[in-house]
């Protein structure tokens, strides 16, 4: 990366954006009376970002280059120790956005929307729209876009533009995605696993939406009233596209790979996958590893759809700010799931590992009054009651998860003992807790509710999870983790 263009890239944290517009004058919904002082109430800037690991500065590692999220962790709480209920898209967002855990939702993989799962449900879009909020949503925050229409002011936006199969533009990608010869199990529309093509941020959907949030916080502003606007980007999930100059802010030849390439010494088969998700992309290989050059060549990609999404992060709250909005906005950014980049010799996301379950979480704005950041342990189901308390709003009693609002004020105070996320491999279900030390998982089967496997990881002693000690456990440990693991699934509560 040369220092001028990563002068350039520093020097626009926040450079704003023209848009075009999501809802026309009639969409501005008027001041409800029925909702007792809906006006004063903050606004929710809700950020979703599709398979961001916490490989960021803010998070103390990792070369990614993310001034901006890292300027708004600066400025409010990040949560070093957040975890996802299920690491795949559609059941993390659904257990999200309906405040549940799956087992409460009953969507596990991909093709449930929660209407489908939880016709009845308040959801937390819902919920603000109840209470005289505008809501409105753009890009990727429901999996399927089409989820949950009562919870939305108007219906979610469609992009329209020239993209084909999965965002391509570069006549590579589309010569790969109209012939589909590179293998027999390709989906329909997928091409190579990654682009860089020399076009302007708005070339991509992300860049698009982002435009489009924009004008959309500007009709927020002059139509009063609190608003909750959920901004939903699809980098860095595959196929990793970004613009080329977002390739050109990282040197490919000093990127490290990982050490750890191995399996977990010890675990189960059924603790890891075949990474299908990535097999499926044009000249990655059906079978066996990943060269090391191929390698490299993923890993700088996504960095550079991170560091793309980045810069469209900074655009919008740049503009909350220019709108002076900010000082009244709540902003929450989450990613719905980590992402193995070649570590254990996989990729992807979809297991119950720390790579997969451990996620980006950050608050700021009102109500936010400690800057900094805390080691609690945290979930994804503490979103939904967290923002409802921040913005002045009953907590719905089907929430499972909690609060965090007292940590803005005391991030070191006393909290959770673990998390919970869990994962399916057909007729067994994977079960993990993350304690302040150990990881322990349980594959139960899903009929007799048996164990077939069990996993043990000492975070202590083994960041990485690379040895299961489960065997090599002391007998009160293990008897200790079983009662905190069987109360735990049944509240989860501080």
């Amino acid at each position: 990366m040369t220092q001028r263009t990563r002068r350039e890239f520093l020097s626009t944290w926040g450079a704003g954006a023209a848009g075009l517009g999501l809802l026309g004058p009639a969409g501005v919904l008027p001041r409800r009376a029925d909702a007792a002082g809906a006006e004063k109430r903050p606004n929710v800037l809700f950020i979703a970002v599709d398979d961001l690991r916490p490989e960021l500065r803010c998070y103390g590692h990792g070369q990614i280059l993310s001034p901006n999220i890292d300027r708004l962790a600066a400025g409010g709480v990040l949560f070093e120790r957040a975890y996802c209920q299920e690491a795949i898209c559609a059941a993390s967002r659904c257990s999200l956005l309906a405040g549940v855990r799956p087992d409460t939702t009953k969507i596990y993989g991909l093709r449930t929307p929660l209407r489908k799962g939880m016709p009845d449900v308040l959801s937390l879009p819902q919920h603000f729209k109840n209470n005289g909020y505008t809501t409105a949503s753009l890009g990727k925050i429901y999996h399927h876009r089409d989820d949950d229409l009562v919870g939305w002011s108007k219906r979610p936006f469609r992009e329209k533009g020239q993209w084909k199969g999965r965002g391509y533009l570069e006549a590579a990608s589309l010569k790969a995605v109209a012939s589909q010869k590179d293998a027999t199990k390709r989906k329909k529309g997928v091409g190579p696993a990654f682009e860089g093509p020399d076009v302007a941020d708005s070339a991509y959907p992300d860049g698009v939406n982002t435009e489009l949030a924009i004008k959309q916080l500007r009709r927020f502003a002059a139509g009063g009233g609190p608003f909750f606007l959920a901004m939903g980007y699809y980098k860095p999930h595959l196929p990793f596209n970004a613009p080329k100059r977002y390739w050109d802010m990282y040197d490919r030849s000093e990127i490290k790979l990982p050490t750890n390439t191995k399996a977990p010494e010890g675990s189960p088969a059924m603790a890891l996958t075949n990474w299908g998700e990535l097999r499926q992309y044009v000249g990655i290989p059906q079978k066996g590893r990943v060269g090391d050059a191929l390698a490299r060549e993923l890993i700088h990609s996504y960095w550079a759809c991170v560091t793309y999404v980045d810069a469209l992060i900074g655009r919008l709250i740049a503009e909350l700010e220019r709108l002076k909005l900010r000082d009244n906005t709540v902003i929450v950014l989450w990613g719905d799931h980590g992402w193995k980049l070649g570590e254990y010799g996989c990729w992807s996301k979809h297991t119950n590992f720390e790579l997969d379950t451990h996620v980006p979480m950050i608050f700021a704005g009102p109500g936010v009054q400690s800057a900094g950041r805390t080691k609690a342990l945290a979930e994804f189901v503490d979103i939904y009651p967290t923002l409802a308390e921040l913005c002045g709003l009953a907590v719905p009693g089907h929430c499972e998860g909690t609060s965090l609002v007292p940590l803005f004020s005391d991030p070191s105070r006393p909290w959770k003992s673990a998390a919970f996320s869990q994962y399916p491999r057909g007729k067994v279900m994977g079960y993990s807790m993350r304690t302040d030390r150990y990881r322990y998982t349980r594959w139960l089967d899903r009929k007799t509710k048996k164990a077939v496997a069990v996993e043990l990881y000492d975070h202590a002693k083994d960041p990485g999870e690379n040895r299961n000690v489960v065997k090599q456990a002391d007998a009160e440990l293990l008897k200790r983790l079983d009662k905190q693991f069987a109360a735990g699934w049944r509240g989860a509560r501080p």
